[in-house]
């Protein structure tokens, strides 16, 4: 699936399809979070039902993207995979711990793999993203290292806030507050290695 050609698929839609899933958990979540369902004799919150849920949702989404443009990033790959097992871990178990555990999981995993790169002395960054960011191989290595240690505060942050903060305010945080810090923090790595982009002008 990650190596058919990407067709042109309309910027809004992609956009829903990728942040839609997230949203929706969160609506659902805010509805039932404080009722408890039993199935098969079992009793689940409605924290882990919101979950249940979230996952053939995702699937579902990343199916219309799949079938929309063509192809799917490893990343959208590797993330859909702990989802679904974490999410399983979460239902079989009867245990939120799983699923809050995937996003550790997730961060640590791409900042492991920018490390390993690092040692390399390569830029993973620049082998998945090199199209789209023209830059030159000195701004790819500042942007993963920077990037590396991003994605070790998000993990660190992560953990620090499910162990040791209500299930509610690690909803609010995992649906807006990691999403919004990722995207400044790229935001502002971009804008300040504008002197290592190629054509920068034109781009």
């Amino acid at each position: 699936m990650a190596d058919k050609p990407e067709k042109v698929v309309n910027p809004l839609i992609k956009q829903v399809l990728e942040l839609g899933p997230t949203i929706v958990f969160f609506l659902i979540y805010l509805k039932i979070k404080d009722e408890t369902y039993t199935f098969g004799g079992t009793q689940y919150s409605g924290f882990i039902v919101a979950t249940i849920v979230f996952v053939p949702i995702l699937l579902a989404a990343m199916a219309a993207l799949w079938h929309l443009s063509g192809r799917l990033s490893r990343m959208q790959i590797f993330t859909a995979v702990i989802v679904v097992f974490f999410g399983g871990l979460t239902a079989w178990f009867n245990d939120e711990r799983f699923f809050k555990m995937k996003t550790t999981i997730v961060y640590g995993v791409f900042a492991l793999l920018l490390g390993i790169g690092l040692l390399q002395r390569k830029s993973y960054l620049a082998f998945v993203m090199g199209e789209l960011i023209p830059m030159e191989h000195e701004g790819w290595m500042i942007l993963t290292r920077r990037l590396c240690l991003g994605f070790t505060l998000l993990a660190v942050a992560n953990e620090i806030v499910w162990r040791t903060m209500s299930t509610d305010l690690w909803v609010k945080i995992e649906t807006f507050g990691f999403p919004l810090a990722l995207f400044a923090f790229l935001w502002w790595q971009i804008t300040s290695l504008q002197k290592y982009m190629i054509n920068a002008d034109e781009t």
